[in-house]
């Protein structure tokens, strides 16, 4: 069937779903957004990810004009529905909207509102995953932006950094989009000093004498609200946790390695530059637990 998107206000069909061409969003990237999971026909920790939204204005300094989170609810509701869809992702996003072509923005922000949706398969204990194998990860040249250049909070349009890196697994003939022999599903970004950062769309955790590690939010990685879930589920299952900063050494001398993100949840890590893990039962006990907890809340 047609998709249906929502943009300022309205329900359009997706080839007239536009947005002007002076919109801040497209021009500079200057837009705050959201990826979503909707289950059974609603948001998955929909207060998490309305708070990082509203953080990110915050940053941007829209903050009071970004709608309230009743009118976004709606938004959204509506999409779906338009589509016909329960489960699904959902990418929410404010611009500035339109003003004068200048890099400074003016005070007064009329924003720009987006919903677009599209189907994704059922979730839970008795849904199926995205993805169809463990993910092959491989480390980049291209750096993490440092928090002091851009905020690591902050989720905008700009995904420049992320966007540099797929293109380097491309000229590597490892991305995904042009498969091969050394095709990878993941790139992982480090610091400027070389310490493991994220994925371009994705957290990154491992394991190691039992403990379930993680990059700190203390460098310059986005905190996901799907990290967040797993290390809350971890510490309900008494599997030891611990943040800091790891180098990929760290990573590859792990016993088992997984990525999260919105939309892929938690998927084991497979191999990391061609070192590969076999063994992922941390890995396997938190994906079932993940499953009942959008089970219980979604189904």
């Amino acid at each position: 069937m047609e998709r249906y998107y929502h943009v300022d206000g309205e329900l359009r069909p997706a080839d007239e779903a536009t947005v002007n061409v002076r919109d801040r969003g497209f021009l500079y990237g200057d837009a705050a957004f959201e990826t979503l999971r909707a289950y059974g026909g609603t948001v998955f920790e929909w207060s998490r990810h309305l708070e990082r939204l509203h953080s990110t204005a915050e940053t941007l300094g829209m903050g009071d004009s970004v709608p309230d989170e009743e009118d976004l609810r709606a938004r959204v509701r509506e999409t779906l529905s338009a589509n016909e869809l329960t489960d699904a992702y959902v990418r929410l996003s404010v611009t500035r909207g339109v003003q004068p072509g200048k890099l400074t923005p003016d005070p007064d922000v009329d924003p720009t509102v987006v919903v677009i949706v599209d189907g994704l398969p059922r979730g839970g204990t008795a849904g199926t995953s995205v993805w169809d194998d463990r993910a092959v990860v491989r480390t980049v040249e291209t750096r993490r932006v440092p928090d002091e250049a851009v905020p690591a909070t902050t989720k905008t349009h700009n995904y420049l950094n992320g966007i540099l890196a797929r293109l380097e697994l491309r000229r590597a003939g490892a991305d995904p989009a042009e498969p091969s022999d050394s095709t990878a599903d993941e790139a992982l970004l480090r610091d400027g000093e070389g310490y493991l950062a994220e994925g371009t769309t994705s957290n990154v955790f491992f394991v190691a004498d039992g403990v379930l590690r993680t990059p700190s939010t203390d460098g310059s990685l986005l905190p996901g609200v799907t990290r967040s879930v797993v290390l809350d589920l971890a510490r309900d299952s008494a599997v030891p946790v611990e943040t800091g900063r790891y180098t990929i050494r760290d990573l590859q001398s792990a016993d088992e390695a997984f990525l999260t993100n919105t939309t892929w949840e938690i998927r084991p890590i497979a191999a990391v530059d061609g070192v590969e893990f076999s063994e992922d039962p941390i890995t396997r006990r938190l994906q079932d637990r993940f499953d009942e907890l959008v089970e219980d809340r979604h189904y």
